[in-house]
């Protein structure tokens, strides 16, 4: 019998301002997917071939793209689809230290080449009651006042790991708390690598699924409003964009590394997932102007993308230089002699990997601001 995988669905029909459920299944021997309407109780898509849409792509709480529809997956469709893709889905919180946020890149790509997706991401800087509410467990042990001191004194990087095993593997790639076991033990280990001491060690990764949720709600709260906030400064700043093929594609750690190599402070960092009304806001600047503009709004729609406030002096301008022109035959053209960060990270059939901007206030607030 051939493998289905079902999942509800819903999507936000923007002419009539309604929620519409659909029960999308999906048939990984040849890619094809096929919708359901559950109100009308009719079949809205035949079952088709789509090649956007792959089975690392479905789980709880991601959107997809189907023919430019965004596709919010919500639940399973049915029990052998919980059964066979719930379990391969572990999350797990990754928290990045102060002392190693500058070295983000160099961690995302280990987490990616281990096969783990980063579904949520944030920069943000922690309070000391924040950082004593997230270490409570900790409290009374002769340690906690200086990781509490520690973890408020800087920016940190707050993840959302899944995957098969995911608590095991990013506790793996950490490797033992004390750096200079780790050297001894597991030398590659991101501790290892990176490390100082025992509060100064890299990272944090929960170690039981019921801690890996309370964790994860605390920096990515269901409650809009809730939790820490982001770190953007909005001032000597520009807004970049790194697109959800880039994303998919785990290119987001070889990109950042690019940014900071090239003498760029990233001040704030986050993940988002654009609805097509927030894409088309986002752009409307093109809209009428270049004939890409419908492409480039279903591109941001497709997936999860990461937003950076880029810092430093005249940074919309030195920023959008080292990226280069929007044109790929353009970049390469003018740009033969020169790496930017487009020509080294484009793909022949896929759009440029970055989006950047001029500093518009506005702009800004939509991909930044949301803490």
């Amino acid at each position: 019998m051939e493998d289905r995988f079902a999942f509800l669905t819903e999507w936000y029909d923007p002419t009539s301002a309604l929620l519409r459920r659909y029960q999308l299944f999906y048939y990984p021997r040849d890619g094809s997917v096929e919708m359901f309407d559950v109100k009308n109780q009719r079949i809205f898509l035949r079952r088709t071939r789509y090649d956007d849409i792959h089975q690392e792509d479905l789980f709880i709480g991601n959107r997809v793209n189907v023919f430019s529809r965004q596709l919010h997956l919500i639940d399973y469709g049915d029990q052998y689809t919980a059964n066979k893709l719930g379990s391969k889905k572990e999350r797990t919180l990754a928290l990045i230290k102060p002392d190693v946020v500058t070295k983000i890149g160099d961690i995302l790509e280990l987490i990616y080449s281990s096969n783990l997706i980063v579904t949520k991401a944030k920069m943000t800087k922690l309070t000391w009651s924040q950082a004593a509410d997230f270490y409570a467990e900790h409290q009374g042990k002769p340690f906690f006042n200086n990781l509490v001191q520690f973890m408020s004194s800087g920016p940190v990087v707050a993840m959302e790991l899944m995957g098969d095993e995911a608590m095991s593997i990013w506790r793996g790639l950490l490797g033992t708390s004390d750096p200079a076991v780790a050297r001894r033990e597991a030398p590659q280990s991101v501790r290892a690598q990176f490390g100082t001491d025992g509060i100064k060690n890299v990272g944090h990764g929960s170690d039981s699924p019921a801690a890996a949720a309370r964790e994860t709600e605390f920096f990515f709260p269901s409650t809009i409003g809730h939790g820490p906030s982001n770190t953007a400064v909005f001032t000597d700043c520009t807004c970049c964009i790194i697109k959800p093929h880039a994303i998919s594609e785990g290119l987001a750690g070889k990109i950042l590394n690019s940014i900071s190599a090239a003498g760029f402070e990233i001040s704030a960092l986050q993940m988002f997932n654009m609805d097509q009304v927030n894409a088309e806001e986002f752009y409307e600047v093109y809209n009428g102007i270049v004939t890409e503009y419908p492409n480039m709004v279903t591109e941001l729609c497709s997936g999860p993308c990461m937003a950076l406030e880029i810092h430093g002096t005249d940074a919309p301008k030195t920023f959008r230089e080292f990226c280069g022109p929007a044109d790929p035959e353009i970049s390469e053209l003018r740009h033969r002699h020169i790496d930017t960060v487009r020509i080294r990270f484009q793909s022949e059939a896929r759009p440029l990997p970055l989006c950047d901007l001029r500093l518009v206030e506005r702009v800004c607030h939509i991909q930044i601001k949301v803490s």
